[in-house]
């Protein structure tokens, strides 16, 4: 089903820019004067992101490690918010099956493959953190997660389901994903001062491309051969959006979820209820303890709004645009690097939803068919937080 392009008047369009964007900021101001007044009062019901470090490697502190690594791609990195992601994902696949008129955006872009994505998603998560789980200590992060929101899901998505690409994706994550951020991070962010978010993407672009060429060359290790425009998310809704208030609503939920391939209103839900949830019994907990997280899902909130209502015209053309790009990347090394304060919240997002989400679009475009265009949209985090956030310090510094 093809989407058909409606008219919209300009006025209207200006009324809910104006509408949405005074809403998010009321919303950035209420949250932080919140969470400062929170987190210097609340009891701690649940141990804190440094109490996890602290205590690694015990089998209690790798389990928290690795079942937060599932929400790290969002930079919440806690057990609580995976969890949540992964039980709303479950729910939206089940309604996309059962129940189409509560599915929201269809999860996994209606391919009818998030079994086999996510099952893939976690094999690589676990053989990441066995095989490189030794270069993690009490006082060095390390990008263990990478595999679960790269090739893995990616291969799913362009080589269709089965347990040989389900199984070949995960390990191929696993030994060319993982490997190639810890590269990234280690020997060029680090000693650069650069944020680790440049690092872990560039390493998922690297070892993807990698990855589909093994697999041009060796198609045994896929089931089937790519499809012209294969993994591009398919534009499968029961009707045309009308792409208004609602609907905008709705799309900028779904951003939360899009990074791990789901784009789902359920699977944000989940995330963002679980996340908020360890806020509550401990702000110090998700979030690396930086005890930024209202600050950060304001401003990753703000970037997808801006996005979606800047490129509105491509939602309508195309049927999905990569407006999550700087939530996932620009605002949250923002937010970390700087603070909470509105400069940086604000500007971060408005930048980012300038900038990469055209950037994305137009790298995957250029893309051969046998490479997911996630590829382009992981370069363009990497280009866009490089630009983005050194010029935020210099507007901060002046």
């Amino acid at each position: 089903m093809d989407y058909i392009p409606t008219k919209v008047s300009s006025d209207s369009s200006v009324r809910h820019l104006v509408m949405l964007i005074s809403a998010t900021l009321i919303l950035v101001a209420s949250l932080t004067a919140l969470s400062v007044s929170y987190s210097t009062s609340a009891p701690v019901l649940w141990p804190g992101y440094n109490d996890m470090m602290d205590s690694l490697p015990s089998p209690t502190a790798w389990l928290r490690w690795v079942v937060g690594d599932i929400s790290e791609v969002a930079f919440y990195k806690h057990e609580f918010a995976s969890l949540g992601l992964l039980l709303g994902g479950a729910f939206g696949y089940w309604a996309s099956r059962y129940a189409q008129a509560w599915q929201g955006f269809s999860i996994a872009y209606g391919t009818g493959l998030w079994p086999w994505l996510v099952t893939s998603s976690l094999l690589g998560l676990l053989l990441s953190n066995a095989i490189w789980g030794w270069t993690l200590t009490a006082d060095s992060w390390q990008p263990t997660f990478a595999a679960f929101v790269s090739l893995p899901a990616a291969m799913v998505l362009l080589f269709g389901g089965g347990w040989k690409v389900t199984l070949n994706g995960a390990l191929l994550g696993a030994i060319l994903v993982t490997p190639s951020c810890l590269l990234m991070v280690n020997y060029l962010c680090i000693p650069l001062g650069l944020p680790v978010v440049i690092g872990n993407v560039l390493g998922m672009a690297l070892g993807s491309v990698v990855a589909f060429l093994l697999c041009r060359a060796l198609p045994a290790l896929v089931s089937r051969a790519t499809e012209t425009k294969a993994g591009i998310p398919p534009p499968t809704p029961l009707k045309t959006p009308d792409y208004g208030i609602r609907w905008t609503l709705r799309r900028v939920l779904a951003d939360f979820s899009e990074a791990p391939f789901f784009g789902n209103e359920w699977a944000s839900l989940g995330l963002l209820a679980g996340v908020l949830l360890a806020y509550a019994l401990n702000p110090m907990s998700p979030a690396y303890g930086s005890g930024w997280l209202p600050h950060l899902i304001a401003g990753q909130a703000l970037t997808s709004l801006i996005g979606i209502i800047l490129w509105r015209r491509q939602w309508r053309e195309r049927g999905w645009y990569p407006t999550y790009v700087p939530l996932v990347s620009v605002v949250p090394a923002a937010v970390l690097t700087y603070g909470g304060n509105a400069t940086v919240i604000v500007t971060s997002a408005l930048l980012g939803a300038l900038i990469a989400p055209p950037l994305a679009s137009a790298i995957a475009g250029r893309l051969p068919d046998y490479m997911h265009p996630y590829i382009g949209n992981v370069l363009s985090m990497a280009i866009s937080t490089v630009l983005i956030v050194p010029l935020i310090g210099m507007v901060i510094a002046g």
